[in-house]
């Protein structure tokens, strides 16, 4: 598996296919508005949405930036770990 960080989002690759995404927008303070967050159905299941989670929140502190998790699956995984608390913009 491969991950490639792409314009406003990262995406996963396995075999030079694309198997899931996270994506993002940029509010007015130039901080992430994470919109969805997508895997493959057959790859589901290995915990590669929350590697994704934990891919944007290391693009956002690497950018200096804030989260807002707007997508249903990336506002849990916020709720549920504190790893996330330094980059998220309540």
């Amino acid at each position: 598996m491969e991950f490639k960080e792409e314009a406003q989002r990262i995406v996963i690759f396995d075999e030079g296919n694309e198997i899931g995404e996270i994506t993002w927008i940029f509010d007015d303070a130039g901080d992430l508005v994470v919109e969805h967050t997508r895997v493959d159905g057959t790859y589901r299941g290995q915990g590669l949405a929350g590697k994704l989670v934990e891919k944007v929140a290391e693009y956002a502190r690497r950018e200096e930036k804030k989260i807002v998790p707007v997508c249903s699956y990336a506002k849990k995984e916020f709720e549920r770990k504190s790893d996330y608390a330094d980059v998220w913009k309540k």
